[in-house]
């Protein structure tokens, strides 16, 4: 008889482990959740990261704290998430130099310090042309009074960059190898500090996002030569793009939320619904645009696509890039 109702206990146990799994899964967030940024504060990521931290919490119900792990533009922090558990505990708000600095690791000889199979796309927040920018008081008007300067000096004009193969660092020298002129390259450890130091008079030129520099744009402090967009950013209606000064160069920053490959599937599920519903949040829009950085949403299955199209595409422009020297 013992027996007997040692069996019926443990198949009622059994039965309800799978529920019991259930439950747990059901149960997250159930403590504060990290939203890493692989670079220092001011930048594209960061300020995208901040508000969306902010309206997470509204529809997770629990803290989601912004943590800025600059590096080796980007890589850092891009690692740090990518070897995190995956419990949903640690995410990422990746730009577009996530799916660059792996084949740039390639490129230069060395083992990527993360994989892209290691990261999982969660949703698309955001995707501007980055913006040509120079201080005001500079003589240059047009991208090509800058390019001609170029080629009269090369070398002598430097721009910043938030590091190596960034998203502020290619596709300067996508414009480079496009028109066949030679810039001096000053890294960063993140956008922020490249404006800081564009606005200080350090370097001549930067390209950044727009939501960095469209304040100092408006203030008259930086001007705005170009954009690498397809067509004009609604921020900066009067500023060309390099297409419309023959130069056939296009690129996008975009900002993206990632989370360690293997993160369970509920887990991923309600994530996704709490960014859906992050950015139809009048806060968040109102905030998105204010900085200059139009909303351009795309969910898991459409932002899949989107990433892996624009990894083979930089992976493409890392390679006709080649080795850089990096400075010590």
């Amino acid at each position: 008889m013992p027996s007997l109702r040692l069996s019926r206990f443990l198949i009622t146990a059994l039965a309800l482990l799978p529920m019991s799994a259930v439950f747990a899964q059901e149960a997250w967030p159930s403590r504060p959740i990290s939203l890493v940024v692989a670079f220092p504060p001011g930048g594209v990521a960061d300020l995208t990261a901040r508000p969306m931290a902010f309206a997470l919490e509204k529809f997770l119900k629990q803290k989601v704290v912004v943590e800025n792990r600059p590096g080796a533009g980007g890589g850092v922090g891009n690692a740090y998430v990518a070897r995190a558990k995956p419990d949903g505990y640690t995410l990422l708000m990746a730009l577009s130099s996530v799916t660059i600095l792996p084949e740039a690791d390639r490129v230069n000889g060395r083992a990527p310090a993360y994989t892209l199979d290691q990261l999982t796309p969660i949703a698309l927040v955001s995707a501007d042309p980055t913006v040509l920018v120079v201080r005001a008081e500079t003589p240059y008007r047009s991208v090509r009074d800058l390019l001609d300067a170029a080629r009269a000096n090369p070398g002598k004009i430097n721009y910043a960059s938030s590091g190596y193969y960034s998203a502020l660092h290619t596709p300067m020298e996508m414009l480079s190898l496009a028109t066949g002129t030679k810039m001096f390259h000053i890294p960063y450890q993140g956008g922020g500090p490249a404006v800081t130091a564009i606005l200080g008079g350090q370097v001549d030129a930067l390209a950044s996002g727009p939501g960095p520099v469209v304040q100092h744009i408006k203030a008259g402090k930086l001007r705005a030569l170009a954009s690498w967009g397809d067509k004009r950013h609604p921020a900066l209606p009067d500023v060309p793009t390099l297409k419309e000064s023959g130069i056939d160069n296009e690129f996008y920053i975009w900002a993206g939320m990632l989370a360690p490959a293997g993160t369970p599937e509920p887990i991923v599920r309600t994530l996704r619904d709490a960014v859906r519903q992050a950015v139809a949040d009048p806060q968040f829009r109102q905030t998105m645009e204010g900085a200059g950085q139009p909303i351009q949403y795309l969910d898991q299955a459409e932002f899949r696509t989107f990433f892996d199209r624009d990894a083979k595409k930089m992976a493409d422009v890392v390679r006709q890039i080649g080795k850089v020297e990096e400075k010590k």
